[in-house]
C-alpha cells in the first residue's frame, strides 16, 4: 500500500533529523508550512528550548499583502533580522521533510539574503 503525503513527509524529517542537530552556537533553523501560513524558529537541540520565532502571523507580516511565498521571504528576512540582533549568524537548515522549493526555499534564500549563513 502507498503512503500517504504525511507518512513520506515524517520519514523523510526522521531520516533529516538523525543527521541534524541545533547547538547554542549554531541552531537548527526549523520550518514548519500549513497550507495558509509559514512559521521558523531557532531551535538549541542540547538544552531543548526555541531561542527565536518568527511566522506569518507576526504583525507586521500580516499587514503585507502578497502571496504566501512573498510572505514565506518576508518571515525569512524578519528571521534573519531577529538572529543577528540575538547575535545568531550560523545555523543549521531544516527543511523538515518538506521538499526545498517554493515556500520553503523562498524563506532559506530569504534568510540567507538577511545575513544567516547555512
Amino acid at each position: 500500500m502507498a503512503l500517504t503525503k504525511q507518512e513520506r513527509r515524517f520519514r523523510i524529517k526522521k531520516r533529516i533529523r538523525k543527521i541534524v542537530s541545533g547547538t547554542a552556537d549554531r541552531p537548527r533553523l526549523n520550518v514548519f508550512r500549513s497550507n495558509k501560513q509559514i512559521y521558523a524558529q531557532l531551535v538549541d537541540d542540547l538544552a531543548g528550548t526555541t531561542l527565536l520565532s518568527v511566522s506569518s502571523l507576526d504583525k507586521d507580516i500580516t499587514a503585507a499583502t502578497g502571496t504566501k511565498s512573498e510572505k514565506a521571504g518576508l518571515v525569512g528576512k524578519a528571521l534573519a533580522e531577529k538572529a543577528a540582533a540575538a547575535g545568531i549568524i550560523d545555523v543549521v537548515f531544516d527543511r523538515n521533510g518538506y521538499l526545498y522549493h517554493g515556500r520553503v526555499k523562498q524563506l532559506a534564500d530569504a534568510a540567507r539574503e538577511g545575513g544567516l549563513k547555512f
